[in-house]
């Protein structure tokens, strides 16, 4: 983990400056460590359109340091794309997984199924909350409202709202629900789910090659309005390959999913309907993600909350809770993309209320911006200009990095 060598000390009073971080004021800026106090913080460079810098915030609860990344989507040799560690319900560091992807930056992404205290002999999956999209492949979709791990979500916000990049290369919120169907000769019905770690009650949900090998049987419990709900009782499961019925069971299973399988787990309702399935029956399982506000398909996308639209906060944003947070900003009309961490340290863990993460990443020049995994989840990796490997520049707050099911890896070709 990297030390710091020097700190700019400068209160949240002076991000105006800030506000076009496109502008000229960036081009060839020192780095933070070697701004005047009380200036304008400057980013260093770290490849081709991506720059690095860190700050310190007067905060209501105490001095919070920020670890900040500019991404310049508007520089052809610049990408994002989803960290991920090859399956949904899997985890690894984020220092790890942007040097198995070759990034050269990264932050941590969604919130996820971190605990199954509320259900004991049930497996954790790691899997995370919301809609994954990964070099434009559909991953996984929502989970539930109430079946969501993280603080209470603003009004208005549901597990479905995401920040994605689209393949014109402009960053945009927005929210993605499943579109799906399990259909044989005799009858279609709709699919409530697909690679998650929980399912709506009466569904059916489909688990593909992505998902991994954890064990599927946290998709039956809970309700949508109650996490801690019991396990279901009446649970059905019936694997498809090349499109055909090839097995059932009453317990979901757990083990790889071949390419050309698909899993399908009902519980209540939708276990009843799994089981009119015979063996040797064809079944055409359709899904695709549906935007509420864009037409541009999406190249990567990855769950959280909003908490800026329109340069505004959203009504309802806690201003009580201070905790070390993770961020995304956007700006320059989706062609600019800031991703902030708070550092974890000690002297620092006081951190942001909600409501002045919205406030920072307003004054940093954002118009939307979006709420992602925080606490011992907050980590930002960067590689050094020539290195091979990136290090942490905050101090996550648990003393060492938390893996997560995935982030928001940034790519620069020379």
């Amino acid at each position: 983990m990297r030390r710091r060598t020097g700190r700019l000390r400068t209160a949240l009073t002076v991000f105006a400056a800030w506000s076009t971080l496109a502008g000229a004021a960036l081009v060839g800026a020192a780095p933070a460590s070697g701004a005047p106090s009380g200036g304008t913080p400057g980013f260093s460079r770290l490849a081709p359109g991506v720059k690095y810098t860190e700050f310190d915030i007067s905060a209501a609860k105490g001095v919070a340091h920020a670890h900040v990344l500019s991404v310049d989507l508007r520089d052809p040799r610049v990408s994002v794309d989803l960290l991920q560690p090859g399956a949904v319900a899997a985890r690894a560091t984020v220092s790890r997984l942007a040097d198995a992807q070759g990034a050269v930056a990264g932050v941590n992404g969604d919130f996820f199924n971190i605990t199954e205290t509320q259900h004991p002999g049930v497996e954790a999956t790691g899997a995370p909350v919301g809609p994954a999209i990964a070099n434009g492949r559909t991953l996984k979709a929502a989970v539930p409202d109430g079946q969501r791990f993280g603080p209470a979500l603003p009004p208005g916000t549901s597990t479905k709202d995401v920040l994605g990049v689209g393949t014109d290369r402009r960053a945009r919120l927005d929210s993605l629900a499943l579109d799906g169907s399990v259909a044989t000769d005799e009858t279609s019905l709709p699919l409530g789910g697909l690679n998650q770690y929980a399912l709506p009650v009466g569904s059916v949900g489909a688990f593909t090659s992505d998902w991994g090998s954890v064990s599927r049987v946290r998709a039956t419990c809970g309700t949508d309005t109650d996490r801690a709900a019991p396990c279901s009782a009446d649970t059905y499961e019936v694997t498809v390959q090349d499109g055909q019925v090839v097995s059932s069971a009453d317990t979901p299973g757990s083990g790889p999913i071949a390419s050309d399988t698909t899993v399908l787990v009902g519980r209540e309702a939708g276990a009843q309907q799994l089981r009119k399935l015979s063996l040797g029956e064809r079944v055409v399982v359709r899904h695709r993600l549906v935007a509420a506000a864009s037409k541009i398909p999406y190249q990567f996308v990855v769950g959280g909350y909003p908490v800026l639209r329109g340069g505004q906060p959203l009504a309802g944003l806690d201003n009580a809770t201070s905790a070390v947070r993770t961020a995304a900003g956007i700006s320059d009309g989706g062609e600019r993309l800031l991703l902030l961490a708070l550092d974890g340290a000690a002297e620092f863990r006081s951190g942001l209320t909600i409501a002045e993460v919205a406030d920072t990443m307003r004054q940093l020049g954002s118009v939307d911006a979006f709420s992602l995994d925080g606490g011992g989840s907050s980590t930002l990796t960067a590689r050094e200009p020539g290195s091979t490997t990136a290090t942490v520049r905050n101090h996550p707050s648990g003393g060492a990095e938390r893996a997560v099911p995935n982030g928001i890896g940034v790519f620069s070709r020379p």
